[in-house]
């Protein structure tokens, strides 16, 4: 049996080891593969990424083996939707088997430039940290060990510098297979952001709404397990 490898990406700050768990809930079928970025987890202690570029250059490398031999699906999640996005990109202009699906979560449509009230990676550190406290997903206890926050705010700082300094390129080739996009209900996104996603695929593109703000994939993960289970084992 010729398993599908689903290989996702980490939201900003995030590392290989937020989907983890997810292996055992998965269909015996998909094999899990949490993609490690720079700076984090065992690549610790490697530089961060100077821009967007070198970072999907980096993940591109990572998976060119596998996509070439078995069939592949991408999962992203905020800015490792825009990850998933520009990866199907790269393997399309290197004429590299597709994807085949691609989940696209927690993100607005890369072509659609969101209005930042603030922008993130500009702003002094205790400033900084108040926005991201917000935003959910990261405790507030966790900058109060001072070490620890030493070595977490400047890779922090630096995947929101990646993800707010990203530049949709126009002219970009329409990925030819389905996609699901998954949404929270109370992220902070506009219909428009979400449903122009459709734009991206010349196949069809779902869209789901769960329970919850930008961080919904910690509370809604047997729902989302169901949907890729569903979709990619027929």
């Amino acid at each position: 049996m010729t398993k599908t490898k689903l290989f996702c990406f980490p939201y900003a700050g995030g590392s290989a080891q937020i989907y983890y768990n997810w292996a055992k809930s998965l269909n015996p079928e998909i094999e899990l593969i949490p993609i490690e970025l720079a700076g984090r987890g065992k690549r610790f202690n490697e530089p961060l990424y100077k821009d967007f570029d070198e970072l999907v250059d980096d993940v591109f490398h990572q998976i060119y083996n596998d996509v070439l031999e078995t069939p592949y699906a991408l999962f992203g999640h905020s800015l490792g939707a825009l990850i998933a996005f520009e990866l199907v990109q790269k393997i399309g202009i290197n004429k590299l088997p597709n994807p085949k699906h691609v989940f696209y979560s927690g993100k607005s449509a890369p072509h659609i430039e969101k209005k930042r009230r603030v922008i993130l990676h500009q702003l002094d550190s205790e400033e900084f940290k108040r926005e991201i406290i917000q935003l959910g997903g990261t405790p507030a206890g966790i900058f109060e060990h001072i070490e620890f926050e030493k070595l977490f705010l400047p890779l922090l700082r630096n995947d929101f510098k990646l993800a707010e300094t990203y530049n949709f390129k126009e002219g970009k080739n329409l990925y030819d297979g389905k996609i699901t996009v998954l949404l929270g209900k109370e992220d902070d996104l506009t219909a428009e952001q979400c449903h122009e996603w459709s734009n991206t695929t010349s196949d069809v593109c779902s869209i789901v709404y769960f329970n919850g703000g930008h961080f919904f994939i910690h509370n809604e993960t047997e729902k989302i397990f169901k949907i890729i289970n569903n979709t990619l084992v027929q």
